[in-house]
């Protein structure tokens, strides 16, 4: 996999604070957003890009391990956990390879020097204890952004994303929540030394746009109805997420007043074919510009009332 450079990616310098870097992040991300460039591969890689420049930079461990180990920073523990077994057999032995047992290795590893290094060490010489095989390495994990509607993860359906220039079509689960990230195994980076491959984390990012406010899988909203049907009663039509329903209206219906709709609610996730429920919450809405037998009315009203 070729290096990319975050910092440079991003347009900032290693010394940039937190704050520079979700700044820079959010300028660029804007730049090549998905809905500005719908029809341009190139402006996806790079906002795919972008995000995994982010996810590395905003967190401070991530960000030692890239500082110090490049495109390799992943494999910092494992790197670490093998160099210090080396060190112990050539301290037992007197040395390994073309390293004595006196060298020390340390400080920041640019492009490509840590990955030369990297297989200098445990390429061609780095065996399985007992096994007499090359070490061998998971490959990189990859991070991708996928944005869609919540009308879209209503129902499970196929979707293709392009990745470093490949194609990957996944189901998406329905229900699936916002921000949520799920693991597709086996889609991630090439493995050193025949290691199996990286995984790939797409993290949804739901835009509503409905009407309704969605906890999990139960859906909310408000409705108007007239002081009349309140009053007295009746059937109005209401919209669900997928389609109307007519509903019956009890006489005396005191604004603020709630119903459930069961069952007319949103996906449940990974579980087809079951829903949530439907909170409708009741809000009267007086009436205006009354004439002057209406007022009439209301006054007799008041009359009986008292």
């Amino acid at each position: 996999m070729d290096f990319i450079d975050y910092y440079q990616l991003l347009g900032i310098n290693k010394s940039a604070s937190e704050a520079e870097i979700k700044k820079a992040y959010r300028k660029m991300a804007r730049k090549y957003h998905p809905d500005l460039h719908p029809n341009d591969p190139e402006a996806q890689k790079k906002f795919q890009q972008i995000n995994e420049a982010n996810e590395v930079l905003s967190d401070p461990e991530k960000r030692k391990k890239y500082d110090q180990y490049g495109k390799d920073w992943e494999h910092a523990e494992q790197y670490e956990q093998a160099r210090q077994q080396q060190s112990s057999g050539a301290r037992q032995s007197g040395g390994f390879g073309g390293f004595s047992g006196g060298q020390h290795y340390s400080g920041n590893f640019d492009d490509d020097t840590f990955s030369d290094f990297f297989e200098q060490m445990f390429g061609g010489q780095a065996r399985s204890r007992g096994t007499g095989r090359t070490a061998q390495f998971k490959g990189q994990d990859i991070q991708a952004n996928l944005q869609l509607n919540l009308t879209d993860v209503y129902k499970s359906q196929k979707q293709v994303i392009n990745v470093n220039g490949k194609k990957i079509r996944f189901t998406i689960p329905a229900g699936v929540e916002n921000e949520q990230t799920i693991k597709i195994k086996g889609y991630g980076g090439e493995g050193i030394n025949g290691g199996p491959k990286g995984d790939l984390f797409i993290t949804f990012h739901i835009l509503n746009n409905t009407s309704f406010k969605r906890e999990k899988a139960n859906l909310y909203k408000t409705v108007e109805i007239d002081l009349y049907t309140a009053i007295l009663g009746g059937e109005i039509t209401v919209d669900t997420i997928d389609g109307k329903v007519k509903l019956k209206v009890k006489p005396e219906t005191q604004s603020g007043a709630q119903v459930k709709l069961k069952g007319k609610g949103f996906s449940n996730y990974k579980k087809e074919n079951e829903f949530g429920d439907l909170y409708l919450t009741y809000q009267v809405k007086l009436p205006k510009n009354l004439s002057a037998k209406e007022k009439e009315l209301f006054k007799e009203l008041q009359k009986l009332s008292s």
